[in-house]
């Protein structure tokens, strides 16, 4: 029996211990609850890379001690909030998320999160807080959120998100706040927006939000900021934008917005910005804008505004930012801006403004940023800027105004930019600009400033950008201005700067533009040139300059534009050139350079424009020449005395638009790879000893005669057949008819130069007599039979008389009065162009072959004229012309290209 007993009892133990093992196995396999199950999910969709989530463990019961996780405090807890922001998360977001139904507050944003937005998330039924911004989310708002009535604010900003608003978006009653900025959100805003009651901000901008702003925008009766800016919205501003009482900032700047800025933004009282740059309105501003008395900035530039401002600008007592620049304003500037005592900054530049500058501005003390530029502003600078000793920007460029700058500018104020460039300001600069070490920028370019550069700007250790071109500055090179370790730019051009340029140049290391061009420095350029290795552009064209050009300026490798032109350089160019691999331009032209030009400027992948006529460069064009693809501008090789055949490897140069090689000693003939030169707009290759047919493409076959003067055996083309015949070739032709003409002719140009040989000796010999002594006398030579038998009844006297009639009229001496005729015509034809008006209305003006015949006659004299004999004609091309001419009844055309020589200081080297 007791046997039996201790086996029962064994067995009753055995089966307890099993049950303790079953109910422990359930316990652990149904430890945690779904929340947390969705978690886990959520956690599966996830790389957590710095594994901030390695505390969400399945063995839990609850997530509610896990990472990011919040829960409710009730006897079995559930999860409220769940917030995953910065935690460096990325993979995407899954679906269990909508298993989380008692969820209020979800923070995942500042994290890598790409993919769609679940649809599910619409299942969170109590969510009030949904920020996913700050990822890489894409695809389409779901239409499911419409579903969150609770919502009160909803972030998706800075992420990938496409596809139109929902109209769904209209039920979420209880929304304060969406913020859906720097998206891909296209299509119009929805009409169901009418229906968020609640709604305080619309932050959107930056998407692609077409359509215009509904009407039914008023029924968003809370909101207090629209922010639309940097989308694709057009039309017209509604006028409902008036009912918006609660409106503090208004926010629209480039879209596409048009027509007239409505004047019932007028009933926004509450309305502190006011933000509808970059947009199209037209028409005025509203003068209802200044009822808004809590305005602080007002942006309406870049429009299409005209009209006046309206006086009332002055009501605005709170506003610290104006700026109505880039628009069509007339009129006057307001001296009721100066009521506006808090104004910090006023831009009314690019307008159409005119009169004076107020006076009134000068009591603006809190004035900082002060831009009234490109207007037709006149009269002075108010004195009383000077005193403004808020202001650091002070910009009035592009006006007209007159009279000096106020020489205490800068005593008072930290000024960090001054920009009067294009005005007529006299006087000088005043000594104080940088008193306060904050100068970055003066710019007064385009004055009539006198004088010496100040002390205080030439120490002014800030000093970034000094640009004084086209004054009447004199004195030395400042050196002084080497000392300045943040000057990027020194820009001198077109004043009357002396003497040589100082070796203490190469110290200014940070020098990016050097511009001393039309001045009157001398000696040689510095060898420290080749110091300035950040330099983009260096022009000293136009000076006096002599010597060699340094070798060293091949060391500033980021060199783009070089232009020494208008010198008297000398010597060989340093073949070194070559290795300046950035290059863009370059010019060398008008000096005394020589020797052969450096193949290696072949190696200038980047140059555009070459221009280096007017040397003594001799040798072979070098055939790399033709591997300046870039090159597009010009390349001119003219005046020089280069010998050898063209390149035909110029003819790769198929963006070339101008080509010069004229006035050299070049043979052979036109390469025919020139048939190539698709962009070549116009090329002179005259008095060089070219042979040969011209090019068959039609830009030679049409080109004018005065292109290929000076080459004896070019043929084709404008120059005639090439066959062989003597009878179609012009230069060669020696029939009967065209002989006598040449007999004629040479018989005319001989008796002509008699009888001025003899008038000039006459004069000579005879005592001075006054002007009007001259003129009453009777004309010895009114009879005279001298003419040119080209045109019957066109004599050398009535050229002669119809110019000396219309000289009176132009302030010239006439030429039967002892003036000049050559003189008298060159300066015509320099300010009136070459036409009919050269003529004395007595002459038959009425037939226009005669008139065309006289015309081109007297360009034929004016070649003759040239001041220098490089210019002028031979007498076989004389003689040509003027068949050419016969033949085509009177109308010869010659080249437009073609350097008529009116000035009489003009010279060829």
């Amino acid at each position: 029996m007791s046997v039996y007993i201790r086996s029962s009892g064994v067995f009753e133990l055995g089966l307890a211990g099993i049950l303790l093992v079953t109910i422990l196995l359930i316990c652990t396999t149904e430890g945690l609850n779904s929340d947390g199950q969705h978690l886990l999910e959520l956690k599966n969709g996830l790389h957590d890379e710095f594994n901030h989530l390695q505390n969400w463990k399945s063995t839990d019961q609850t997530p509610c001690s896990w990472t990011g996780v919040s829960c409710t405090s009730d006897y079995e807890p559930v999860v409220r909030s769940l917030d995953l922001s910065s935690m460096n998360l990325s993979g995407t977001l899954s679906p269990s998320i909508g298993g989380l139904v008692n969820l209020r507050y979800f923070d995942l944003s500042h994290n890598e999160i790409k993919g769609d937005i679940p649809k599910a998330i619409g299942n969170c039924s109590l969510l009030q807080y949904l920020c996913l911004n700050d990822n890489q989310l894409s695809g389409e708002i779901p239409a499911e959120l419409g579903k969150l009535s609770f919502l009160e604010r909803l972030n998706i900003c800075n992420n990938q998100i496409s596809g139109s608003l929902p109209e769904e978006l209209g039920r979420l009653s209880s929304l304060v706040e969406f913020v859906a900025y720097t998206n891909k959100l296209t299509g119009p805003l929805p009409r169901s927006i009418k229906n968020l009651k609640n709604l305080k901000t619309i932050r959107a901008g930056q998407n692609q939000i077409s359509g215009s702003i509904p009407a039914e925008i008023s029924g968003c009766r809370s909101l207090k900021l629209l922010g639309l800016a940097q989308n694709k919205i057009g039309g017209e501003l509604p006028k409902e934008l008036g009912m918006l009482e609660n409106l503090t900032e208004l926010i629209l700047w480039e879209n596409q917005i048009s027509g007239f800025i409505p004047k019932e933004l007028g009933n926004c009282t509450n309305l502190e910005t006011l933000a509808l740059y970059a947009n199209a309105l037209a028409g005025p501003i509203p003068i209802e804008i200044v009822n808004l008395k809590f305005l602080k900035k007002l942006y309406l530039y870049r429009n299409g505004l005209n009209g006046t401002i309206p006086r009332e600008i002055g009501n605005l007592s709170m506003a610290t930012e104006i700026d109505f620049s880039e628009n069509f304003l007339t009129g006057e500037i307001p001296t009721e801006f100066s009521k506006i005592k808090g104004l910090r900054l006023l831009y009314i530049f690019q307008n159409q403004l005119t009169g004076v500058i107020p006076n009134e501005l000068s009591i603006l003390r809190n004035m900082i940023k002060l831009d009234l530029s490109i207007n037709y502003l006149t009269g002075p600078i108010p004195f009383g800027f000077q005193y403004l000793t808020e202001m650091v920007q002070l910009q009035l460029f592009g006006n007209s105004l007159s009279g000096g700058i106020p020489q205490g500018l800068g005593l008072y104020s930290k000024l960090w930019v001054v920009d009067f460039s294009d005005n007529n300001l006299t006087g000088r600069i005043p000594p104080h600009l940088c008193r306060h070490s904050n100068l970055i920028l003066l710019n007064l370019d385009s004055n009539r400033l006198y004088g010496n550069i100040p002390t205080g700007v030439l120490n002014c250790q800030t000093l970034v950008q000094l640009r004084l071109v086209g004054n009447k500055f004199t004195g030395g090179f400042p050196s002084e201005l080497c000392k300045l370790v943040n000057l990027s730019a020194i820009e001198l051009n077109q004043n009357r700067f002396t003497g040589p340029v100082p070796p203490e140049i190469g110290n200014c290391r940070r020098l990016q533009r050097l511009h001393i061009a039309n001045n009157y420095f001398t000696s040689e350029l510095p060898k420290e040139l080749g110091n300035l290795s950040q330099l983009v552009t260096f022009n000293a064209s136009s000076n006096l300059l002599t010597g060699k050009i340094p070798p060293e300026v091949v060391n500033c490798k980021m060199l783009q534009r070089l232009d020494l032109s208008h010198n008297s350089f000398s010597d060989a160019l340093p073949d070194e050139l070559g290795t300046l691999l950035q290059l863009e331009l370059l010019r060398l032209s008008e000096n005394n350079l020589s020797g052969n030009i450096p193949l290696a400027l072949g190696n200038l992948s980047h140059l555009t424009e070459l221009q280096m006529g007017g040397n003594s460069f001799s040798g072979r064009i070098p055939p790399t020449l033709g591997l300046l693809s870039s090159l597009q501008i010009a390349m001119n090789l003219s005046y020089n005395n280069l010998t050898g055949s063209i390149p035909p490897e110029l003819g790769n140069l198929n963006l070339l638009e101008f080509l010069l090689l004229n006035n050299n000693h070049l043979t052979g003939d036109i390469p025919k790879t020139f048939e190539n030169l698709s962009s070549l707009l116009g090329c002179n290759f005259s008095y060089n000893d070219l042979t040969g047919s011209l090019p068959s493409v039609s830009l030679f076959q049409n080109m004018a005669i005065s292109s290929f003067l000076g080459n004896k055996g070019l043929c084709g083309g404008p120059l005639g057949d090439c066959s062989g015949d003597p009878s179609s070739d012009p230069q060669k032709n020696t029939d009967a008819p065209r002989g006598r003409i040449i007999t004629i002719v040479a018989s005319v140009v001989g008796g002509v130069s008699l009888i001025l040989i003899i008038v000039i000796l006459y004069f000579m010999r005879r005592p001075t007599e006054t002007a009007s002594a001259i003129h009453e006398k009777e004309n010895p030579c009114s009879e005279s039979d001298i003419y040119f038998p080209l045109k019957d009844g066109f004599t050398f006297q009535d050229l002669s008389k119809s110019m000396s009639a219309v000289a009176g009229s132009y302030g010239y001496i006439a030429p039967d009065q002892g003036g000049d005729l050559v003189t008298w015509a060159r300066h015509y034809v320099r300010d009136h162009s070459l036409t009919i008006g050269i003529l004395d209305d007595r002459l038959d003006l009425e037939d226009q072959s005669t008139i065309a015949h006289m015309i081109s006659v007297l360009k034929i004299a004016l070649l003759c004229t040239s001041m220098s004999p490089l210019d002028r004609p031979s007498m076989r091309e004389v003689v040509l012309m003027l068949i050419e001419s016969n033949e085509r009844e009177g109308n010869l055309t010659l080249s437009s290209t073609y350097d008529f020589p009116l000035k009489d200081d003009i010279s060829r080297k």
